[in-house]
């Protein structure tokens, strides 16, 4: 298969979405944002002063007078559209995922379609609004009670860096759906894939200021939030940034969908098929190099099979293609950022220094073609104890870590009480007895048996526990609780 033709080589000075018009920001000060496989700029973003933040919100919050009035079936067909253009582009919104990102084109394809199934998952809430209300007659004498749900006002999105198209859809058709608007604050490390939805989502024709975007930061992020209009945060990132705006939405008394970092687990029983749990571990472990919310880099291998379980994947992971994620064939592009990449190495030669074994190093790959890229080759640890430092911090990169353990008691105690952190964890098993008593004991939010990412469809939330998510409601279909309040009406009328 041939290297796919990029959408364009470089797209320019990247603008600001305020109340329906695309504007240049005014400060003036430009960044280079760089194709992490070739290590070239392929556009230029500037971040949002005050001004323009502030011009954002009070875009959002006009729209939402209005929008809040627009009739569940007109919303549901804006909806509907713009699925319709987002399968229009989607071989052009993949592509330029894969520029941005650095995910190869199957792993984009697979995000874009989840942002897709997010969208039809917000149609049908859409018109699930009117199964939420509940109606009493006759209460009491002449009494009648029902409940609604109504809208809340404008939000705040933040989305990160690994996941920048799926993370948008995971809140702000939710939004839509309710009656919402939003202001949508996006990683600077993939900035273009964010303003690419944003284009592709306003030719549905929603009505100025219901969609809005801004690249901002940390700082500008704090003041949006700080804004009366602003009624709450939907974010996904880190758990420092997380904790912070937590804070922040406790002292202000507005809500929040806050989901940080993780520390997942794959426990492999004796009795699982190696080859197929060695094919997962490669999607689980080095898919989207590492970078992947319900990814895992803690492998907890059970009984006896440590060592043919570490052979099967060493040659499977040795055998993968590293390379630019618009070849077909690769199957690990580079990390997202430099910065990222040498973060994950640092991890690795500290996993060393701690007693870790290397079953495979890929800190020294080197891709023809693309000698500036940010790759990071499949790296394997051995003889890691829960009780390092390796155990318990994410990796964020394209590493496994094998551990050894006696019995599935102990790798659930592990998993319950060496982490505080709760995204996910698998089992690899052919018994449903063990298989069972994992799915109910294990304390996180996220849980798969026999695959290695438990990635919840579109209508079901993303069920993330303990430090890995604070906050009123989940994200996706869960994500409507955020976006509305119950209001119980008592009428008399006899």
């Amino acid at each position: 298969m041939a290297l796919l033709p990029e959408v364009k080589k470089h797209y320019g000075k990247q603008l600001f979405f305020i109340n329906g018009a695309w504007l240049e920001p005014q400060s003036g000060s430009w960044e280079e944002n760089k194709n992490p496989a070739t290590g070239e700029e392929i556009s230029r973003f500037a971040a949002a002063t005050s001004e323009e933040a502030r011009a954002a919100v009070e875009a959002a919050h006009r729209a939402f007078a209005t929008w809040k009035e627009v009739p569940i079936r007109d919303r549901a067909r804006l909806l509907f559209d713009m699925r319709a253009k987002f399968e229009e582009h989607f071989e052009q919104m993949c592509r330029v995922l894969t520029q941005d990102h650095g995910r190869t084109i199957g792993e984009s394809r697979g995000s874009v379609r989840r942002v897709i199934e997010n969208i039809e998952s917000a149609c049908s809430a859409v018109y699930g609004l009117s199964k939420e209300n509940e109606h009493v007659e006759q209460l009491a004498r002449g009494i009648d009670q029902y409940l609604t749900w109504e809208p809340l006002g404008a939000f705040l999105i933040i989305t990160p860096g690994n996941i920048p198209m799926h993370a948008w859809s995971s809140f702000v058709p939710y939004a839509l759906a309710a009656g919402c608007t939003v202001v949508v604050s996006p990683s600077r490390q993939d900035p273009l894939a964010a303003e690419y939805i944003c284009r592709v989502a306003q030719e549905a024709g929603f009505p100025p200021g219901v969609i809005n975007m801004i690249h901002g930061g940390r700082n500008i992020n704090k003041e949006i939030l700080m804004q009366p209009d602003i009624k709450g945060v939907g974010f996904i990132g880190s758990n420092r940034a997380g904790h912070e705006l937590f804070q922040l939405c406790g002292k202000l008394g507005k809500t929040s969908s806050i989901n940080g970092n993780g520390k997942n687990h794959v426990v492999v029983m004796p009795d699982a098929d190696l080859d197929e749990a060695s094919r997962w571990l490669l999607r689980s472990c080095f898919g989207m190099a590492g970078q992947r919310c319900l990814g895992t880099d803690n492998v907890v291998v059970i009984g006896d099979i440590y060592d043919g379980l570490k052979s099967k994947l060493k040659e499977a992971a040795a055998a993968m293609k590293i390379g630019y994620g618009l070849d077909e064939e690769t199957n690990l592009g580079p990390m997202a950022t430099r910065s990222g990449r040498e973060q994950v190495e640092l991890w690795i030669e500290k996993s060393l220094s701690e007693g870790a074994g290397i079953v495979l190093d890929g800190r020294n790959v080197k891709v023809t073609g693309y000698e500036k890229g940010y790759f990071l080759g499949p790296t394997i640890l051995e003889d890691v104890n829960v009780d390092m430092s390796t155990a318990r911090e994410e990796a964020f990169g394209p590493v496994a870590a094998l551990i050894r353990c006696d019995d599935l008691d102990t790798a659930i105690q592990w998993i319950n009480t060496k982490t505080n952190m709760g995204h996910s964890a698998c089992i690899m098993t052919g018994s449903g007895k063990d298989a069972r008593k994992f799915v109910r004991e294990v304390n996180v939010g996220n849980v798969g048996v026999n695959l290695g990412v438990p990635q919840p469809y579109a209508f079901f939330p993303l069920g993330s526990r303990r430090e890995s998510f604070l906050g009123s409601a989940k994200s996706r279909m869960g994500s409507m609780r955020l976006f509305m309040d119950e209001k119980t009406v008592c009428t008399r009328w006899v």
